[in-house]
């Protein structure tokens, strides 16, 4: 994992930068941290200088995985609830990839089976192809 941090408008302090980190760590469980080709840029800043109330400050992520990104934004009134709502809204984001995912792989491993086996009624459940997608994969099997 590579980390790119950026700060705009204002100086990141050590309290800062820990509490990121220990909210990045969790994100952990849905992607590897360990392989190199994940690049995770942050940005943290105050979205302007003269407003004294209402949402000043943002989060920023960008997740890089190969072809695949992730993206979460937050505007809160306080840093570190702004980068609480962009580690939460960036987990969900990551939770439903990864769930899609598992999905994907499932659903192509039941038809596989089903095709091995030749029963092509339990698939009725899994949400049949267009007609002559159906139609083709019986004739490719060799069942009229």
């Amino acid at each position: 994992m590579r980390l790119n941090l950026k700060a705009t408008n204002m100086s990141l302090n050590e309290d800062i930068r820990s509490y990121l980190e220990k909210r990045l760590s969790n994100l952990g469980k849905l992607i590897d941290m360990d392989d190199p080709a994940v690049l995770i840029d942050v940005e943290l800043g105050r979205s302007t200088k003269h407003h004294q109330s209402g949402d000043i400050f943002f989060a920023e992520i960008n997740i890089h995985r190969g072809k695949e990104t992730f993206r979460a934004v937050s505007n809160r009134p306080d840093l570190n609830s702004a980068i609480d709502d962009m580690h939460d809204e960036i987990a969900g984001e990551l939770l439903s990839w990864k769930g899609r995912k598992k999905s994907f792989s499932r659903r192509g491993a039941q038809i596989a089976k089903a095709i091995l086996k030749g029963s092509y009624d339990s698939l009725g459940y899994l949400g049949r192809p267009a007609k002559a997608g159906w139609r083709y994969v019986k004739k490719l099997v060799g069942r009229k």
